[in-house]
């Protein structure tokens, strides 16, 4: 099911976390604290919007200078396709070099406010919200560019300390596939 973004408060800190990679390495915020800012991105591998983008949105961060993360907190038993060999296979076919962190227990997906996959969370070099919207305005289907447009402007913004443009549309995208309580 399409779902957009939850739009978190402009300002909000970013929460703490910490979590492994794809190797079992261990990523932390404070792993961020000294950089130019941080992109947390909410991906999956099943999930068509995240497909749709996915070689872009790794040449946009290769090019942006902003360290960036990306957390799958999907249930993997639900959905198999986002278990950790197929996140492995998801980064080697879109060129991704930054980590590729898995949320098993989901509950760094909540404190963040995740929504949908993806969810981009921009934060500034204080590690506050400084964007949270869409890639650019191509979703699969609309026949529109797949460029990276809004998210390339906000981290080149970010990057030289100023704030992201605005207005800042919703991600949207397939929902976090949540486990039944």
């Amino acid at each position: 099911m399409a779902l957009e973004s939850l739009m978190v408060p402009l300002g909000t800190p970013a929460p703490d976390f910490a979590l492994p990679d794809l190797d079992g390495r261990t990523h932390r915020l404070s792993d961020y604290a000294n950089g130019p800012g941080l992109l947390v991105v909410f991906a999956c591998n099943h999930c068509p919007y995240v497909k749709h983008i996915e070689k872009e949105l790794g040449a946009v961060i290769g090019d942006s200078g902003v360290p960036a993360v990306a957390i799958c907190t999907n249930d993997a038993d639900a959905y198999p396709d986002d278990k950790p060999e197929g996140l492995r296979a998801q980064a080697e076919r879109a060129g991704w070099t930054f980590p590729y962190l898995i949320d098993e227990t989901q509950s760094v997906g909540r404190v963040f406010g995740a929504a949908c996959t993806p969810d981009f969370f921009l934060y500034d070099a204080r590690l506050l919200l400084a964007y949270r919207g869409a890639f650019d305005e191509s979703t699969p289907g609309n026949r529109k560019p797949v460029t990276g447009s809004e998210l390339r402007a906000a981290l080149a913004a970010v990057r030289a300390g100023k704030p992201a443009p605005e207005p800042q549309r919703p991600s949207m995208g397939c929902s976090i596939k949540w486990r039944a309580a």
